[in-house]
């Protein structure tokens, strides 16, 4: 048999492939020649340490106390007449809280006036007999015997009306012990003893308590470390006892933000107390809208010193590990450097580095997760503003 034979290329097949073998081999030849580009460093933000003056504060919890607090009781026996006040209302110092039965009181005053009376009488008559027989004695009129007579009931007569005046005051202050007043400006409690109800037999019966809530004291415990600290920083001051007495404090309750009130300290205690480690403080607030409450649990910081070019950072740029804490800084060949720091106190949205910081600087503050130690990164310098709480 005869093989068959193919048909021959046309002449359009015979051009397409002459120009599609040399496309292949361009683009074979394209694709040799591609390499990876790798991609731009991340951008971050940086910026530098801010510089300013910052306060120092010594920073405790405390309770709040009353200034004056009084339980007022009945200092003499009787019926309960009268109750003058309104339980939990405040009064005025001299205000009338509780009157207890005053008539027997003062018809005991009126008796011992009498009394008083009577003894004024009988010293003037003893006295004029005195008189009178001292002259005749002069006389040689009556005997010696005489006039000792008379100068003993003079005497007597003085001695009588005495006792008659102290019985008075006596009467006069049970009498006054009747009304039971404020002895001070304050609030006062509910009343412990009813109208009618018989108080003041066998001892004092307790009617009620009264509070000064203005001023208010706030009692706090110093550790030993910040003692001593204090008392470098006033001794490098020149600063007295009395000095420290004087320094100002400020006062935040739980659901308070920062300090509101402000006060001054009033006590220090002279010595440590060796089972806590802490020295007892007291500082005394103004509390005219009485927002104070005996009881409550604050917040106290006492400003100690004044560090003037403290570098601050943006709390939210530390970073912490095993180690302690960190910020991420930015070399001069734009290489991210884990760096440790010592970190001082809050000041506003700023945290103070006390050290493992320079001015110079560039503190990675945004952009943390592009951040890789070791790699570079494209940064962003940013200016960071001091809070209004930090520029105080």
């Amino acid at each position: 048999m005869k093989s068959a034979r193919l048909p021959s290329p046309t002449r359009t097949e015979r051009v397409g492939r002459a120009i599609v073998v040399p496309l292949a081999l361009l683009l074979l030849t394209g694709c040799e020649q591609n390499t990876f580009v790798p991609p731009p460093p991340p951008k971050v933000d940086v910026a530098l340490p801010v510089q300013h003056t910052i306060t120092r504060y010594l920073e405790a919890t405390g309770n709040t106390a009353p200034i004056k607090t009084v339980d007022l009781v009945a200092r003499v026996q009787g019926f309960l007449q009268s109750i003058d006040y309104q339980d939990g209302s405040f009064v005025k110092e001299g205000a009338t809280l509780f009157t207890i039965e005053p008539e027997t009181y003062k018809l005991k005053l009126e008796q011992a006036q009498a009394a008083e009376a009577g003894s004024q009488a009988s010293l003037k008559q003893a006295d004029a007999d005195y008189k009178r027989q001292a002259d005749l004695v002069a006389r040689q009129a009556v005997s010696q015997a005489t006039l000792d007579t008379s100068t003993s009931n003079r005497d007597n007569a003085q001695a009588n009306l005495q006792q008659a005046q102290v019985n008075t005051k006596i009467a006069e202050v049970n009498y006054g012990y009747t009304k039971v007043t404020a002895p001070f400006d304050g609030i006062v409690s509910a009343h412990l003893a009813s109208v009618g109800e018989l108080v003041g037999v066998a001892s004092p019966t307790q009617l009620a308590t009264i509070v000064a809530l203005d001023p208010i004291y706030v009692n706090f415990n110093v550790n030993e470390q910040d003692v001593l600290r204090i008392r470098e920083e006033a001794r490098r001051r020149g600063l007295t006892a009395t000095d420290l007495k004087s320094l100002p404090i400020e006062v935040g309750l739980q659901t308070e933000t920062g300090y509101p009130h402000q006060g001054k300290l009033d006590y220090a205690a002279p010595t440590i107390n060796q089972s806590t480690g802490t020295l007892a403080a007291r500082g005394v607030v103004p509390n005219p809208d009485r927002v104070l409450l005996p009881g409550y649990f604050v917040r106290i910081r006492v400003p100690v010193e004044k560090q003037p070019d403290a570098l601050l950072v943006p709390d939210t740029a530390l970073g912490s590990d095993q180690s302690g804490r960190y910020v991420l800084v930015v070399t001069g060949e734009n290489l991210v450097e884990q760096r440790k720091v010592e970190t001082g106190p809050l000041d506003g949205d700023l945290r103070v580095i006390e050290s493992g910081l320079k001015a110079e600087d560039r503190v990675v503050t945004a952009g943390l997760l592009r951040a890789v130690p070791g790699q570079k990164v494209d940064p962003q310098l940013q200016k960071v503003e001091p809070s209004p709480a930090s520029a105080k």
